[in-house]
């Protein structure tokens, strides 16, 4: 973690904390920090934070489990909001939902793709592709990912950008529809990417 340089003067000792899904890059909510929550979020790795209603620390997750686990921190460029990056253990709102925006679109795509893909098991076969995928026999799916890969490769080859766009959707769909099957969970494959790169 990087020393933080925070103006707190600015707001009475109280910043904004923006907290993002480390892995999809959701943001999930938005809390405050004194210069007690951000140490103890620090020294603990549980994102906390300085509950106004409550007038105290309060570690999220402290009474449903659902704690945010902290992965990198920083703040704006004038030094007054703090981005917190984590990995959620459950469901972030209160509500039971997974971000306290839920009502915005604020999820990446992929991680969309990857939730309806996941609801599509044990549904209707004959209703949903999908779901027929999904209840076949794996080598059919792996296959599937073999052919999508064979002809995104085969559209970059001719300089077919209108079918390397097409194919590299369907590679994209089919390989999550294996990551499903498999029990494989997006989040972790992007965690393996992102210990690759540092």
């Amino acid at each position: 973690m990087t020393t933080l340089s925070i103006d707190w003067n600015k707001m009475n000792n109280l910043v904004p904390a923006v907290v993002q899904d480390h892995h999809s890059g959701q943001v999930l909510m938005l809390g405050y920090m004194n210069p007690e929550a951000l140490a103890v979020t620090l020294e603990s790795g549980k994102v906390t934070f300085y509950s106004r209603s409550k007038d105290r620390l309060w570690t999220k997750g402290e009474s449903s489990g659902n704690v945010l686990t902290l992965v990198s921190i920083g703040t704006d460029c004038d030094n007054d909001a703090i981005l917190v990056q984590a990995t959620p253990a459950g469901p972030t709102c209160h509500l039971g939902n997974t971000s306290c925006f839920n009502d915005l679109d604020n999820q990446p795509f992929l991680g969309k793709l990857a939730q309806v893909v996941a609801a599509r098991r044990g549904a209707d076969p004959d209703s949903s592709y999908t779901a027929k995928l999904l209840a076949g026999n794996p080598r059919r799916v792996a296959q599937k990912v073999g052919e999508e890969g064979v002809e995104v490769a085969l559209a970059a080859a001719t300089n077919d950008r209108e079918n390397l766009l097409d194919e590299t959707a369907d590679l994209l769909y089919h390989l999550t529809v294996l990551l499903e099957q498999q029990q494989l969970p997006l989040p972790e494959v992007i965690a393996r990417l992102a210990q690759r790169h540092k």
